[in-house]
C-alpha cells in the first residue's frame, strides 16, 4: 500500500538571476513499512526534500501525498496538526525540550493534542527504547544515544504514517550510532512504521531497503537493494 507519493516537487530559492534551484521535478512514492535511505552529497537537495516531506517547507511547485492527503493544500494550521500526529521527525540534534523529563518530552506531541497516552503503547516503546529507569530525567542527565532514543520515542508515540530521520546517528559515536539504527529497524519490522532515513553514510543506507540517490536536485538513481 502506497504511503507516501511525491509528484514533480520542485523547490526555488530567490529569484532572477539569483535564483537557486534546490529541487527539480522529483517524483517517487514509498510503499507502507519500506524503509528508504535519500542520500547524496552536499548541497544535493537531500535537505530541501527532507523539510518538504516533512510539511516543515513548502515547494514552488508539486504535489506531496501523505496517507492519501495532498498536505499542502492544507492551511498552516491544519498541516500543523497533520504533521504533529502523521509525521514522525527525528533529528541530528535530538531538539528535546530541556525542561521537560523523558517522559514528557515523548508524550508532548499527544498533550499538545489534549490525547489521552495509551500508557501500554507507551511502556512498549520504553521498553524496546531502555528507558524505563530514566522516566523522570531531563534531557542534560542523559548521554548522546539516550536522548537520541527520546527522539525516537517522541516520534513514535502518534504511531505516524511516516518517521524521517535526519543523520539520525550524525551527532553519536560508532557504538551508539549502531544502536540507534539497530533500533530504528527493529521498529520498521516490528510496527511495519515506515522509514526514511536522510545520511551521508553508505553503511547506514546499505541496511535499508531501497536507496534513492539525490544529486543536483534530482533523482540520480533509485536502486531497492537486494539481500
Amino acid at each position: 500500500m502506497e504511503i507516501l507519493r511525491v509528484e514533480k516537487l520542485s523547490k526555488i530559492y530567490g529569484t532572477g538571476e539569483m535564483a537557486v534551484k534546490a529541487l527539480d521535478n522529483v517524483s517517487f512514492s514509498i510503499e507502507k513499512g519500506e524503509f528508504v535511505a535519500i542520500i547524496g552529497p552536499s548541497g544535493s537537495g537531500k535537505s530541501t526534500l527532507l523539510h518538504i516531506l516533512g510539511g516543515v517547507d513548502r515547494p514552488t511547485s508539486g504535489k506531496l501525498f501523505v496517507d492519501n492527503t495532498d498536505i499542502y493544500q492544507l492551511d498552516e494550521t491544519k498541516l500543523a496538526i497533520f504533521r504533529r500526529r502523521q509525521i514522525g521527525l527525528i533529528y541530528q540534534f535530538f531538539n528535546l525540550i530541556p525542561v521537560l523529563n523523558v517522559e514528557e518530552n515523548i508524550t508532548l506531541p499527544l498533550l499538545l493534542d489534549e490525547h489521552k497516552v495509551n500508557q501500554a503503547y507507551l511502556n512498549e516503546i520504553l521498553t524496546s527504547l531502555d528507558l524505563k529507569d530514566r522516566l523522570k530525567h531531563l534531557p542534560n542527565q542523559l548521554s548522546g544515544g539516550q536522548q537520541q532514543r527520546v527522539s525516537i520515542g517522541r516520534a513514535l508515540i502518534n504511531n505516524p504514517a511516516i518517521v524521517l530521520a535526519d543523520e539520525p546517528t550524525g551527532n553519536l559515536d560508532s557504538k551508539n550510532s549502531h544502536d540507534i539504527i539497530e533500533l530504528l529497524k527493529m521498529f520498521n519490522k516490528q510496527y511495519n512504521q515506515t522509514l526514511i532515513v536522510i545520511t551521508h553514510d553508505e553503511r547506514i543506507a546499505l541496511q535499508a531497503d531501497r536507496i534513492i540517490t539525490i544529486a543536483d536536485g534530482r533523482i540520480a538513481k533509485d536502486e531497492v537493494i537486494r539481500r
